[in-house]
């Protein structure tokens, strides 16, 4: 393939339901035949998607990333309240990524947050070249460690507690769920290929994955009379507005780019779940159905990324 060709990897949020891109990427892995930090020049990633996408950049292999969401994400959406939620997700940081920083990322990264008090945008970086200005005084993820930037893109109030910050500068910002601004992270990719990096469109290629539409989880007699279900009812349709909306966006705005996106809904009852699942019984099965949505698009896949 041409040099001039950058290849853009794109992953969604959508918390425990980032089993389902697990199952995609193990699949992308194998065709690839090498770790997805040495074939995607650009990886960016929205709450859950944030956490895969670091961990693919800092050079971890999908099988690796599966090891750690089985262990890690169960005691973390099954955690009662938001302060035992954002004490696990946390110590989950802290015990994945240590101190780590933006120099230990392999390839160019974009962690999406959104800041509760100017209500805008705040994507942390890993090179000066992805900069849309002030390149002067970049400093890769704002001078933040891998794991406190992951918790702010993961903080999805009101489940999670706002994640505050203080940046190289002297900045103290209040973060919550990139997932408000750009559950799916595409066009904010593109910008960076195409403005920032200035790639010509023609020279991009992006492969957008979500984590897939599934029925509503049925719930119980207590659940159902006290109404906390609601609250994460909202959260998951606004969610997924803001995907479907995004992906509108860029089909609109980059429709020349070559793209493949993978984000697959289903009817079935047995694939009832959100985004706060637990049953490792049925993550696995979401992880199951990622590889069967790959294979679906294999074809187009391996044009988008070697041809």
């Amino acid at each position: 393939m041409d040099q001039d060709i950058i290849k853009i990897l794109s992953l969604d949020g959508g918390g425990a339901k980032g089993f389902y891109t697990l199952g995609i990427l193990r699949e992308v892995e194998a065709a690839v035949g090498k770790r997805l930090y040495e074939h995607f020049d650009l990886i960016f990633g929205t709450s859950t998607g944030s956490i895969i996408a670091t961990l693919l950049a800092t050079g971890h292999s999908v099988d690796e990333i599966h090891e750690y969401y089985k262990k890690h994400v169960p005691p973390i959406m099954q955690a009662s309240g938001k302060v035992a939620k954002t004490a696990k997700l946390r110590a989950t940081g802290a015990t994945v990524f240590g101190d780590a920083g933006f120099e230990t990322v392999l390839t160019g990264l974009g962690i999406v947050s959104t800041k509760w008090q100017l209500e805008t945008p705040m994507i942390f970086k890993s090179k000066e070249t992805q900069a849309h200005g002030r390149r002067a005084t970049f400093v890769p993820g704002f001078g933040c460690n891998l794991a406190d930037a992951i918790e702010a893109s993961c903080s999805a109030y009101p489940f999670f507690e706002i994640k505050t910050l203080e940046t190289a500068s002297g900045d103290v910002v209040e973060l919550f769920d990139g997932g408000y601004c750009a559950n799916n992270p595409s066009l904010y990719a593109l910008a960076d290929a195409t403005v920032a990096l200035g790639y010509a469109r023609e020279n991009c290629r992006l492969l957008s994955l979500g984590c897939g539409q599934y029925p509503e989880p049925r719930r119980g007699f207590i659940a159902r009379r006290i109404n906390n279900f609601l609250p994460v009812q909202l959260l998951q349709k606004t969610l997924e507005v803001n995907t479907a909306s995004m992906d509108q966006l860029r089909r609109l705005l980059y429709s020349d780019v070559p793209t493949v996106r993978i984000s697959d809904t289903f009817d079935k009852p047995e694939m009832a779940t959100d985004m706060f699942e637990h049953d490792l019984k049925k993550l696995n099965l979401l992880r199951q159905q990622g590889g069967e949505s790959f294979a679906r698009r294999e074809e187009d896949v391996h044009e988008l990324l070697f041809e």
